[in-house]
């Protein structure tokens, strides 16, 4: 079956991709909200207040965005989000422990290289190229606005008793779908070859048109848009002049089978000193006597 049209399939879907397609469709529009979301806590957004209920909502949008990786299939990096010990870190912070949760917060939104940061911003400074400095200024305040969020996280945390604080979290994972039975089906789930590695063009390629509609729509919120990036991410200029339009001399003269003969190994490789021999034990390199005739073709027997 042969589809012209970049917006359908091309070639059969067999069935487990046919069932990855249908499940996905099941929650795209929760991914959806879950990819801003996860987005916006890593510094998109600077959170004025940080409550219980989101710091359970990132992980189960971190979950979300596990599912959708799973789903369509993106290799070599399906556990970038860490979907499957969200579920678990949801577990047991319904039974009372937070340390884990608290970690694994810290260690994602935590680590940030404002010093690095701060000393490229002067280096472009110092080298006249501004735009870059201003792309790099708009990432440290990204960074800030992350460890922010980290901060706002864990002052809602460590500002409730033991008993409320269980309380909100039960409450925020009911609301989320995240009951214990409820992570019990939904680890259950992850194990399964429906959320299984199984590459399919069909997969491919909703997973494509689906991060070049959402990705834009994420990242315009911070002017990130092509006219505004440095020189290194600026299409270039065309046309471009092939490769194949660059002569190398050394390889021109073996190509030839009029000129493939041993006395020129000379002009392929010559010596890398002036009074060194050359191929043929000659001093110093000469270049071709231009009244020797060119050898002919090989005669046959």
């Amino acid at each position: 079956m042969a589809i012209n049209s970049w917006n359908e399939p091309t070639g059969e879907i067999g069935p487990l991709a046919r069932r990855k397609l249908d499940a996905f469709a099941r929650i795209e529009e929760d991914f959806a909200a879950s990819f801003r979301f996860v987005q916006e806590v890593h510094g998109q957004r600077r959170f004025k207040t940080f409550p219980v209920a989101d710091s359970v909502r990132y992980l189960h949008a971190l979950y979300v965005c596990e599912c959708k990786d799973r789903l369509l299939s993106i290799p070599k990096n399906i556990q970038r989000y860490e979907g499957a010990y969200c579920l678990e870190l949801l577990r047991v912070w319904q039974r009372g422990e937070t340390a884990d949760v608290v970690a694994f917060i810290h260690r994602k939104l935590d680590r940030m290289p404002f010093a690095e940061l701060t000393q490229e911003i002067e280096a472009a400074a110092r080298a006249g190229d501004a735009a870059l400095a201003r792309r790099l200024t708009s990432g440290r305040m990204v960074l800030l606005n992350r460890n922010i969020n980290l901060s706002h996280a864990l002052e809602a945390i460590f500002a409730l008793d033991h008993e409320r604080l269980l309380a909100k979290v039960r409450t925020a994972c009911a609301r989320y779908g995240h009951t214990p039975d409820e992570i019990d089906r939904q680890q259950h789930e992850l194990r399964s070859d429906l959320y299984g590695y199984a590459p399919s063009a069909a997969l491919a390629r909703r997973n494509m048109l689906l991060m070049n509609q959402l990705g834009p729509q994420v990242m315009d919120a911070d002017g990130d848009r092509p006219g505004e990036r440095t020189y290194r991410v600026q299409p270039p200029t065309s046309p471009v002049r092939s490769y194949a339009e660059s002569a190398i001399p050394g390889a021109m003269t073996l190509t030839c089978m009029t000129w493939n003969n041993p006395r020129h190994l000379n002009m392929a490789n010559p010596p890398e000193r002036l009074d060194a021999p050359d191929t043929l034990g000659r001093y110093p390199l000469a270049p071709p006597d231009p009244t020797e005739p060119m050898p002919g073709p090989i005669a046959q027997a």
